[in-house]
């Protein structure tokens, strides 16, 4: 069998504070296979972000252990890049700029990033718009740009936390269709953070639900639709009865979480 990229065991987190603190993340296993695309689904609070965290080095965990390809997460790295619901671009920069970012701090020669940084901007169709500042763009191309810094860099792995939550439905529709025809092409690996069923299910090649908080993971859903995946497959009847079961498993885990029935 494939040895994963990403190896999560027993990982937990607790915040600390009164009363011993609040527990975010139970002991956690999760093995992430080399070009896997694996979204993240559970109720409001279950710890998906702060998995990711984890994962990103941005966060310790408690207990546990993560290792990408073989070595002990203890930090942010370039081997992750990262992107979060809200843009992080550098208001001063544009958008050439932004995404030369890191590999200016990598020491790259000037040519060098702008030929890279120049084809991941052509790859989230923003072509033409290289000297604009992040104000005089759109919520979707920020995202897009932000996408396009994370790309240039060649990590790893891609770690997105709910990338598309900030915009319209019509954008966000545009924005999944687009991620994936770039990761079909890349054949990067994602952990992917949503509250979309639909998203999970479109985007992901194996689905992971999580618990009412302190969270873990309850069970894993493979989504066996092709590739290239067009939109029009959120029509079918496979892709409907994913969506009934993890609607199901996602209501429950709310019902817990509000007290409705026991955990």
């Amino acid at each position: 069998m494939t040895s994963p990229i990403l190896d999560i065991r027993q990982v937990s987190k607790t915040f600390p504070g009164a009363g011993g603190g609040t527990q975010a993340l139970l002991a956690t296993d999760l093995s992430v296979l080399e070009n896997d695309f694996i979204t993240i689904l559970g109720p409001s609070g279950c710890g998906k972000s702060t998995l990711l965290r984890l994962v990103a080095g941005l966060d310790v965990p408690s207990t546990g252990d993560i290792r990408l390809d073989g070595q002990q997460v203890r930090g942010p790295g370039a081997d992750r890049g990262m992107v979060f619901q809200s843009y992080t671009l550098f208001p001063w920069l544009t958008v050439l700029e932004n995404v030369c970012f890191g590999l200016r701090e990598k020491g790259l020669p000037l040519a060098q990033q702008h030929e890279i940084a120049r084809s991941f901007i052509a790859k989230v169709q923003l072509t033409g718009f290289e000297g604009h500042y992040p104000r005089q763009l759109s919520g979707g191309m920020q995202q897009r740009t932000a996408l396009a810094r994370a790309l240039a860099n060649n990590p790893r792995i891609l770690l997105m936390d709910e990338p598309f939550g900030a915009l319209d439905h019509q954008t966000r529709e545009l924005m999944q269709e687009l991620l994936l025809q770039i990761w079909e092409d890349e054949q990067k690996t994602v952990l992917f953070v949503t509250h979309d069923i639909d998203e999970a299910i479109f985007m992901g090649n194996r689905v992971v639900v999580m618990t009412a908080r302190p969270g873990r993971i309850k069970f894993e859903l493979p989504v066996a639709l092709p590739h290239p995946r067009p939109y029009s497959i959120k029509t079918t009847p496979d892709f409907a009865q994913m969506k009934a079961r993890l609607t199901e498993e996602i209501r429950t885990e709310v019902q817990k979480a509000a007290g409705y029935i026991a955990r």
